[in-house]
């Protein structure tokens, strides 16, 4: 099964983003073989809890099971759960999976905002 992981993302002063939670799934889209799609969410992800989530780049698999430094100069991350994930229903604007993770588990539904956006609005159940 494919993993996914949550972490806690603690930006530097004076960083553009505020410090959010970046949820990640494990895809293997990209030519290296995988990577993680990847969302900043502006909270932790609770049960009935809606939550507007930007869709950024795909990042490296080791995020899977680091905790540290980001290079650049973009703060540490924390990991917050971990755990494997299925999907149940996947379209070009809509993601519906099922965690399980050590202390987060149900399903949880990603809708595009728009064809062009980049915001997904996230909801946990």
């Amino acid at each position: 099964m494919p993993r996914f992981v949550v972490l806690h993302h603690e930006t530097p002063p004076g960083d553009p983003r505020p410090s959010h939670y970046d949820l990640m799934l494990e895809c293997g889209e990209l030519e290296s073989g995988g990577a993680l799609r990847t969302w900043a969410l502006p909270g932790f992800p609770e049960v009935e809890t809606e939550i507007v989530a930007e869709e950024l780049a795909p990042h490296r698999l080791a995020y899977l099971d680091y905790e540290g430094e980001v290079s650049g100069d973009r703060g540490k991350v924390t990991r917050v759960v971990a755990g494997e994930y299925v999907t149940l229903e996947e379209t070009a604007n809509l993601l519906r999976i099922k965690i399980a993770g050590q202390n987060l588990a149900g399903e949880m539904l990603l809708v595009r905002a728009s064809q062009e956006a980049r915001s997904w609005l996230v909801t946990f159940r």
